[in-house]
C-alpha cells in the first residue's frame, strides 16, 4: 500500500515525461460527483528474492496492472466496468510503447471499458524508478464492480449488526439520532444502485439513441416525400385551356 500511495504522488516530486498531478487526477477519474470510490493496484507484485528472475517489461507491467490479483481491493474487475482509469509508470519507458500496449489492452477488453466515456485512460510517466526496480506501474481505477463487492460487503454487515441494534449504544449515547443509521444505509443503497446503472447505462442509451435516429430518419423521409410530391403537383390555376 505504501508504494502504491508513493507511486500516485510521483509525478509532482520527480520529473517525467508525461506528468500529472492530483487535480488532473480527480478531474479525470470522477464522472459524477457520488462515484469517486477507486480501485488501486500496483505492479509488479513480486518477493524480493524473486526480482532478480523476473523479466520485467511494458507489455506484463500493462497486463499485471488490469489483473485482480494485484488490485488493492477486495473486488473483481470483470464483474463490472471501468468507468475511468489511470495509469502511472516509473522508469525509462518509451512512450510509444506504452501508448500503444494501453490502446491495445482497450481494444482487447473493449466490453470492459464503458464506451459512453471516449478516452477513459490516462497515462503518466515518471522518469526516475523506485528503489530496488527497474520499472513499475501504479493502477488507479474506477470501477463499478466495487458496487457488488466492498459495498455490498459494508451494507450486508451493517444490516445485520443493525437488526441487534449492536454497538449502537455507543453513538447514541454521544448524541446521534438513530434516524441518521437509517440514512447511511439508504444512502448506500442509492450508491450501489448508481454504480450499477452506470454499468448497465449502456445497452438502454444505445437503443434510445437508435431508435431516436431511426424515428428522426423516418420523419426526414416522409417530409422530403411530401415536398417532392408537393413540387411535382400542377396547379390548376395556372392550366390554360385550349381555345
Amino acid at each position: 500500500m505504501c508504494v502504491m500511495y508513493k507511486g500516485v504522488t510521483t509525478c509532482f516530486r520527480f520529473p517525467g515525461q508525461l506528468n500529472s498531478d492530483l487535480r488532473k487526477l480527480a478531474v479525470n477519474m470522477v464522472p459524477f460527483p457520488r462515484l469517486h470510490f477507486f480501485v488501486p493496484g500496483f505492479a509488479p507484485l513480486t518477493a524480493l528474492c524473486s526480482r532478480p528472475y523476473r523479466a520485467l517489461n511494458v507489455p506484463g507491467l500493462v497486463q499485471q496492472m488490469f489483473d485482480a490479483k494485484n488490485l488493492m481491493v477486495a473486488c473483481d474487475p470483470l464483474h463490472g466496468r471501468y468507468l475511468t482509469a489511470a495509469a502511472i509508470f516509473r522508469g525509462r519507458l518509451s512512450t510509444k510503447e506504452v501508448d500503444e500496449q494501453m490502446a491495445n489492452i482497450q481494444r482487447r477488453n473493449s466490453a470492459y471499458f464503458a464506451p459512453w466515456i471516449p478516452n477513459n485512460v490516462q497515462t503518466a510517466m515518471c522518469d526516475i524508478p523506485p528503489r530496488g526496480l527497474r520499472m513499475c506501474a501504479t493502477f488507479v481505477g474506477n470501477n463499478t464492480a466495487i458496487a457488488g463487492g466492498p459495498l455490498q460487503r459494508i451494507r450486508t454487515q451493517f444490516a445485520e449488526m443493525y437488526r441487534r441494534r449492536a454497538f449502537v449504544h455507543w453513538y447514541t449515547g454521544e448524541g446521534m439520532d438513530e434516524m441518521e443509521f437509517s440514512q447511511a444505509e439508504s444512502t448506500l443503497n442509492d450508491l450501489r444502485d448508481e454504480y450499477q446503472q452506470c454499468q448497465d447505462a449502456t445497452a438502454s442509451i444505445d437503443n434510445g439513441e437508435a431508435r431516436q435516429r431511426t424515428a428522426s430518419s423516418n420523419k426526414g423521409v416522409r417530409q422530403t416525400a411530401t415536398a417532392v410530391g408537393t413540387r411535382r403537383q400542377p396547379d390548376t390555376a395556372q392550366i390554360r385551356k385550349p381555345r
